[in-house]
């Protein structure tokens, strides 16, 4: 077994050092079913410190592996019936039978994922595919070097195909079949890869923006937030709840699949948003997993005021870390709402802002001096003041003051 270097992707085949230990990522390409996530969930408290993650783009890792463990975990989640993606990510709709979609996304992920295999390119470990289906749920937040989007035209469905971003900042080039999505993206990725084992689709996005295309902006209603209720084909339901801060124990996953599977469920999938999606069930039976999810410190409630706020795992978890963040922010969701919706305060164990990239009206970071607070910015900027972790409450209200963003509960 190899070991990823800082700043790489880690994988269940090369885990990356961390605080806590060594940290293996798990790219799930289907749902699993529950006997399998609790497998898992008992291989992550075996070998590792029993914590578990789901990271924002909606992948598993598992946490506090050490040299001699980290073999022995990928042993174990080999014996189990998991499809773990050990390519270029492809990203895809979480709800395998949404009624909502436009076309079978996941059956064109997986078409793509085996033509990408078969080229076997060099291309960089962070290169990544966005295949939105065009369902209830979206991937607009998700950034990704190539973006697939289902748009209704008339009687037919095409692609949307873009480059270089989210769903907002990425370039559309060109409009495209289903049909053609596969070899279009292949040379793409032909095209990044030719430019170099580290090259991304912004270093050819010049050479297809002398025509640029017009993005094509929905007609559909609002889409849905993966936490709450979702329908299937076939009149069943899918229930999706986030972890708290993204992260959960291994006893609290393993007790919630339990619950699930009692109330007939089969399968669960992590889902971008640091969530999961657990189903199919009868709608009173997704109300009952609901209640008992909440009592396990869950998400249940898209209203929740710990989504408002994203926080790394800080000290002592990460190894730069220089604040406890997520114990922060369990502190300062139960102290203090925010209005409004979208994340409102991001914290930060350090300058590296893992946890998150874009601005946020409030950020707390780490720092030598203290923890560090900015005003609609990201952790790698200057803070305007610096404070003691234990008078954050009081920081936070007078910053409130001006921002009008946080308000004391």
């Amino acid at each position: 077994m190899t070991f990823a270097p800082r700043g790489a992707c880690p994988s269940l085949a090369t885990p990356m050092e961390t605080g806590d230990g060594f940290l293996a990522r798990l790219v799930l390409n289907t749902p699993i079913a529950l006997d399998d996530f609790i497998g898992l969930c008992e291989a992550a408290r075996t070998h590792g410190n029993g914590t578990i993650e789901v990271t924002a783009r909606g992948s598993f890792q598992i946490r506090g592996l050490s040299a001699d463990s980290a073999p022995r975990l990928a042993d174990a989640v080999a014996a189990l019936d998991i499809e773990i993606g050990d390519g270029v990510p492809v990203i895809v709709d979480p709800l395998l039978d949404d009624p909502a979609a436009l076309i079978h996304a996941n059956a064109l992920a997986a078409r793509l994922r085996r033509a990408i295999a078969e080229a076997d390119l060099n291309l960089s470990p962070k290169v990544s595919i966005v295949v939105d289906g065009g369902g209830r749920t979206d991937l607009d937040a998700l950034a990704a070097d190539i973006r697939l989007r289902a748009i209704p035209t008339g009687e037919d469905v095409r692609l949307e195909l873009s480059l270089a971003g989210d769903a907002d900042s990425a370039v559309p080039i060109a409009t495209i079949s289903t049909d053609e999505a596969t070899g279009k993206v292949l040379a793409l990725l032909k095209r990044i890869a030719a430019r170099g084992g580290e090259a991304r689709a912004k270093d050819v996005l010049a050479e297809f923006t002398e025509q640029p295309i017009q993005r094509t902006r929905s007609s559909k209603s609002p889409r849905a937030c993966v936490i709450g209720r979702h329908p299937l084909t076939g009149g069943a339901v899918a229930f999706g709840l986030g972890l708290a801060f993204g992260h959960a124990e291994a006893e609290a996953l393993v007790a919630l699949a339990e619950i699930a599977e009692a109330h007939s469920a089969h399968w669960v999938r992590p889902a971008p948003d640091r969530a999961l999606l657990l189903g199919p069930f009868a709608g009173a039976n997704a109300m009952a997993v609901r209640r008992e999810a909440g009592r396990l410190g869950f998400v249940t409630e898209a209203s929740d005021p710990r989504r408002r706020i994203v926080a790394c795992p800080g000290a002592p978890s990460c190894a730069q870390g220089l604040i406890k963040a997520r114990a922060l922010a369990a502190e300062i969701a139960e102290q203090v709402s925010f209005a409004g919706d979208g994340v409102a305060l991001h914290i930060s164990g350090c300058a590296k802002g893992c946890a998150y990239s874009k601005p946020a009206p409030l950020t707390l970071v780490g720092t030598e001096q203290g923890c560090g607070l900015v005003k609609n910015g990201t952790a790698r900027d200057k803070p305007m003041r610096y404070a003691d972790p234990a008078d954050l409450i009081a920081e936070l209200d007078a910053v409130a003051a001006k921002t009008r963003e946080p308000v004391h509960a």
